[in-house]
């Protein structure tokens, strides 16, 4: 069973895979493709990613890839908590430059999808936070890009002060969405 919700751009999906908790613990079958096709969402992941981050404030994006290399994302936490964003950089769309912030942790079992011409990125409300996730296509470092996280025109509230976030220096340097150039229609 596969509980599906919706966010404020339809695209944007909120998926909870069913757990089965008892005294030993718990169970979960957090991908089953039959039981996604089944739900509607018919994606053919390639590659699974996997990262720590240490420090609360630590903020991983926004990231995405373009065409031919885009990817679709699902993503989960296995531990700790992050809050995940969305934002739509599709240029035809009437959500271009809105974004989704949703909370997911390793207790309420939330997956985002993400789906390809969002960028996507993220940050760490607990120590230790371990994220991993799913992708329609390979990593192409050709095809990688991303957008400022800080960008005011994007109006996201991070839970941290761009100042006192925990970046990559690549992260540092990603243009704003007034000097991307269309990535997607």
């Amino acid at each position: 069973m596969l509980g599906i919700e919706p966010t404020a751009i339809p695209d944007v999906k909120i998926l909870t895979p069913k757990r089965f908790d008892d005294g030993r613990g718990f169970f979960s079958e957090v991908y089953n493709r039959k039981r996604y096709e089944e739900a509607g969402v018919e994606l053919d992941f390639v590659q699974d990613n996997h990262s720590l981050s240490e420090t609360v404030g630590t903020i991983r994006g926004l990231h995405f890839q373009t065409t031919p290399f885009a990817q679709d994302k699902l993503v989960r936490v296995v531990r700790g908590r992050i809050l995940d964003i969305a934002v739509d950089l599709r240029r035809s769309s009437p959500t271009f430059g809105r974004h989704v912030a949703v909370e997911l942790s390793a207790e309420n079992w939330r997956q985002l999808l993400v789906p390809i011409g969002f960028a996507h990125g993220f940050c760490t409300l607990e120590p230790d936070t371990e994220v991993l996730y799913k992708v329609t296509n390979y990593y192409s470092a050709a095809h990688d890009r991303g957008l400022a996280f800080d960008d005011p025109a994007l109006g996201i509230e991070w839970p941290v002060a761009p100042g006192d976030a925990v970046l990559s220096e690549k992260d540092r340097k990603h243009p704003r969405l007034a000097d991307l150039p269309a990535c997607f229609d």
